[in-house]
């Protein structure tokens, strides 16, 4: 199943879902209203027995209190009662004048009638909150489609615009690994062409030629492998992290001081993709040498504790404030105004995705320096 199906599918199910969701207020709400108006009969019934009895006794000197803190209660209730005769008997309604303008707007509530032994019919009108509740999952529902428009918007578009930061950063990302294997070579050609040129010097520019090619044969590799499944092997690190070092170095200031520190007599083996993990190393590294004026220095340290590998890579360079030590790892991120805003991002992806380790600003000062941890289980 492509991407594409995958992506419609899910699509469909979270409307199910959403529509489902949306659903569940109007049958609560419907739930209540049903038993409220139930409720609400009951009511009716008591108020136009209090009225009658009101009524009845109005011309008694018996004491009404009782009766009239019942009216007060039930004062959101109207009821108005038909004798047999179609005659207003009862009414709890403040306009006594316009009977019949009363009873017309009663009858436009739609609401049945209630029957009595008394009374040929009782009409009634609900009160205005059971009104409110059989309408408030209606508002509700217009409030939360009208959220959902403007998120889907807002999301659509960031969503836009990060895709096209992925691929203008896929698209520098990968110029990038070319030019700097690409500018060696024609650095090595200049000084073949020179004259004076002895043969070790040849031979030690041959040598670097031929790392180049193998860098470019290893971008290529390393491009192959996003969206695949790398294949890992049980490598030594510290050979690795050598590895990348040289390379760096050579393309490198001689004013800056690479470092490796580890203890000699450990071992520190883990299930990496050498490809790939030399990829992270020197993005890691090829950041810090941006960082610094041409001169400085750049720690590795490894140590292994609790069956976990511990890769700090120091430099002195400019730093990067705290409230950037996570944005720095997403795509399209970049201080630099040639930047790409990809490595990070790719090589997160590598430690977290593929190495199942985790990699972060381990700590960092603005104008002393930055340091990256890395994170790799043992083996």
């Amino acid at each position: 199943m492509d991407v594409y199906t995958r992506t419609g599918r899910l699509k469909l199910y979270l409307a199910i879902l959403g529509i489902f969701f949306l659903i569940i207020p109007l049958f609560y709400a419907n739930y209540l209203a049903q038993n409220l108006a139930i409720r609400e009969k009951t009511h009716v019934e008591i108020l136009v027995k209090t009225l009658q009895f009101i009524s009845n006794n109005s011309n008694n000197d018996d004491d009404l209190t009782y009766q009239s803190e019942i009216l007060e209660k039930l004062n959101d209730s109207r009821v108005v009662t038909i004798n047999q005769s179609d005659e207003i008997q009862l009414h709890n309604y403040s306009e006594p004048a316009d009977t019949a303008a009363i009873l017309a707007r009663v009858k436009r509530s739609n609401i049945t009638p209630l029957t009595s032994p008394d009374y040929k019919a009782i009409y009634f009108e609900y009160p205005k909150i059971l009104t409110l509740i059989s309408y408030f999952p209606l508002l509700q529902l217009l409030l939360l489609l009208f959220y959902i428009t403007i998120a889907y918007a807002v999301f659509n578009l960031s969503r836009k615009e990060e895709q096209n930061r992925v691929w203008v950063g896929m698209a520098k990302e990968t110029a990038h690994q070319l030019g700097t294997p690409i500018s060696g070579i024609m650095g090595w050609l200049d000084n073949l062409r020179e004259s004076g040129i002895s043969e070790d010097e040849q031979r030690e520019i041959m040598n670097h030629m031929e790392m180049d090619i193998t860098k470019l044969q290893q971008v290529s590799d390393r491009f192959s492998k996003i969206g695949s499944i790398p294949e890992l092997q049980k490598k030594s690190l510290p050979e690795e992290l050598q590895r990348s070092l040289i390379y760096m170095k050579a393309r490198a200031s001689s004013k800056i001081d690479f470092k490796l520190i580890f203890d000699e007599d450990q071992f520190y083996f883990a299930m990496i993709n050498s490809n790939l993990f030399s990829w992270v190393i020197e993005n890691v590294i090829r950041n810090a040498l941006d960082a610094m004026d041409g001169q400085g220095f750049i720690t590795i340290r490894l140590v292994s504790i609790h069956h976990v590998n511990h890769i700090e890579i120091e430099d002195n360079g400019k730093g990067i404030p705290s409230s950037k030590f996570n944005t720095i790892f997403r795509p399209g991120y970049s201080t630099k105004s040639r930047g790409w805003g990809l490595g990070l991002s790719l090589a997160k992806r590598i430690i977290e995705n593929y190495h199942n380790g985790k990699i972060y600003v381990k700590s960092s000062v603005e104008g002393e320096g930055t340091t990256i941890a890395i994170q790799l289980p043992t083996v």
